[in-house]
This record gives structure tokens, sequence and C-alpha cells, in this order.
């Protein structure tokens, strides 16, 4: 039976004191605990839907501004069970051979680890690594079975290769996804799509994706922004699991959109002035949508842009001794600045926005 909407991912991981007043618990700690109690049978599942959409509602929760929290671990067991997981899967594959037999073999043995360590015991970071160990020891299985001549694939040529990665991993994000429902198998499943569709494209003319990279990878990216905008649009206060669904399918649309757009800007060698510019504008553009959407993934991807075209500026200027130390120095002061001031800007910007579009993205923390 499925879930009420509340139910964050990997509910009831958190370890919460008794002592700790319900109205201080953030609201995925208070559907953590009320998931916990419902298992248990002390209240229904009804009354506690309608507790938890009343607490959450009453405890002012833009008061604390989220700030993009990512629940890897709730403890050191979780980086304990993950280094077994690595160690066994890895003596696993070797002792089975890097063939077909030892990618299946990986692929039998992740799926049998998740049924423990995500079915029964909710661990997030073990769960991450064993979906994403599953996929891509099922599209490995797959190439061998279907392309045995994997390492003479070149990734351009438009041949069946891509597609039978991109199905596989289609199929086995999906499989995984109804099993167990981590939140990054979405974002597995989005590269598999996306991989087909280059994969198709190059059958068609593989020239479009040499010559206008743009032209592919902005609009797929584009289109995983969107899916990811979906989930966060329908949990604006970002308690349930589809605000970590979103989070992961960001993550894959941001490089897709941005370096896309700025690899034509780059040439081998130079970066001329306007080209700088452009990426510098690029970056205050992302940073509007990514402080409106509350999402940072956009910066991160386009951060190494920023520090090349910074080092541009500074050479033009006559600052050449510590170009690269100044360039760095920088990127990492502009981050530093954007994480500080981050609410207060995008309580700015809101203000400035139209109502249609604030009531389409998480509100604007109050003022502390």
């Amino acid at each position: 039976m499925m879930k009420a909407s509340w139910v964050p991912a990997f509910a009831g991981m958190t370890d919460l004191k008794r002592d700790e007043p319900m109205t201080d618990f953030s609201p995925r700690e208070i559907v953590s605990q009320l998931e916990a109690a419902v298992a248990k049978g002390v209240i229904e599942r009804n009354a506690a839907d309608n507790l938890a959409e009343f607490l959450i509602q009453n405890r002012d929760a833009v008061s604390e501004p989220d700030e993009e929290r990512l629940r890897l671990i709730t403890g050191f067991n979780d980086i304990f069970v993950t280094i077994g997981i690595a160690l066994f899967l890895g003596a696993l594959n070797y002792l089975l051979g890097f063939g077909l037999q030892g990618s299946l073999g990986v692929a039998i043995a992740s799926w049998g680890l998740a049924e423990v360590f995500t079915k029964r015991k909710r661990m997030a970071l073990p769960s991450i690594v064993l979906l994403v160990i599953f996929v891509l020891s099922s599209t490995t299985s797959a190439m061998h079975f279907f392309a045995p001549d994997l390492l003479d694939w070149d990734p351009y040529d438009g041949s069946l290769h891509g597609l039978t990665l991109g199905f596989a991993a289609i199929a086995a994000s999906a499989l995984h996804w109804f099993r167990f429902h981590v939140p990054i198998t979405i974002a597995a499943f989005a590269a598999g799509l996306v991989l087909t569709a280059i994969t198709l494209i190059a059958m068609y003319n593989e020239n479009i994706i040499l010559n206008y990279p743009v032209a592919v990878f902005a609009p797929l990216g584009i289109a995983v922004f969107l899916a990811a905008m979906k989930f966060d649009m329908s949990d604006r206060n970002r308690v349930t699991q589809r605000t970590d669904i979103a989070f992961w399918l960001h993550l894959l649309a941001a490089p897709l959109i941005v370096h896309s757009i700025v690899r034509p800007l780059l040439t081998d060698t130079t970066v001329d002035m306007a080209s700088a510019v452009a990426i510098v504008s690029l970056f205050a553009v992302l940073s509007l949508v990514a402080l409106t959407v509350d999402r940072r993934a956009l910066l991160v991807s386009s951060l190494l842009y920023l520090g090349y075209a910074s080092s541009k500026f500074l050479s033009w200027s006559g600052v050449a001794s510590e170009n690269a130390g100044l360039s760095i120095l920088i990127v990492g002061g502009t981050v530093l600045v954007l994480s500080v001031a981050w609410q207060p800007l995008r309580r700015i910007i809101l203000q400035i926005l139209p109502a249609v579009i604030r009531d389409l993205v998480p509100p604007a923390a109050k003022p502390i």
C-alpha cells in the first residue's frame, strides 16, 4: 500500500530525543515520528495524516529556511556499512571476473543487499550506493550480453551501444524504484532517457551533437530541470520525498544546461573578452534562477567556468603572477557571499517577482 504523501524518504531513520517538544521538530522529523507511530499501531493513518498537516502548517515552518539538507548519513554506521558494501561487491566482482558473469553477479548481490539495508533498515547512504551499483552493473551486464565489443564503442558514432546503455539504465532504475523508492532512482531513470535521446540523435546525424551541442544538451537539461521543478512545486515546504527526488534531478539538469551553453564560448586555447563577459553574465542569470527556485546545483556546475573567466579578466588587467590563486579566491569568495546572503537575496527577489511565480517556489524565510 502506498504511503501518505507527507512521508519523507527513509522515514523513521532519525533518532529523536523523547524530551524534545514536537514544536521544536523539523517538518521531516514530525512526519518521521508519526510514520513510526503508524507502523506500531499507535495512531491510525488518517489521523496521522491530519496531525502531520496540522503540525507542519502551524509551526511556522518557513521561519527556519530550508538549506537543501541532504541526508546521506544518520550516523557512522552508514559509513561503516557503505565501506562493507564496497569491499564485498568489489571482491565479488573480482572473483567472478569482469565480464558478464561478474556484472550480473554484482547486480544480483546489490539487489539482495538493498533488501536489507534499504527495505528493512532504511539507511540513506548505503541505499544510494546500492542503487548506483545496481544500475551500473545492470547496464554493464546488458552491454556484455548485447554488445560485447564495448571497448570499440565510440559514443558519437550513433551505434546501438548507446541505446543498449540507455534502455538498460531505464529498465534497471524503474525496477529498483518500484521495489525500494530511493529518491536518486528517478534521476538515474532520467539519465537513461537522456542517453537514449542523445543516441537517437546521433543515429540520425552525429554532426548535430559534435557541432551544435547546445541544441541537443540544453533542451534535454531544461526538460530534466522542468521535471525537477514539477516535484519541487508539489512540495514547496520541502518535507516529503519529492524534495529529495527534485534535488537529484536538479543535480543532473545543471551540467547538461551549463556545459552545453558554455562550451561554444570556449576555444581550444583562448577565451576572448566577449566570451568571458558572456560566462559571467550566464553565472549572474543562473544565480537569479537558483535563488528563485532555492536550488544551488546550477551554480555549482558553473563555478569552474566562472573561475576560468575570472582568470582571463585578471590576465587582461595585467595581474598575471598570481592569476590562478586570485581567480580561485574570487570564486571562493563568491560562494561564501552567496551562502551568507542566500536568504536575504531570496526575499528581495521574491518581492520583485509576480505572485504567480512566488506561489510556485518555496516561500522566503523570515528574517531571524
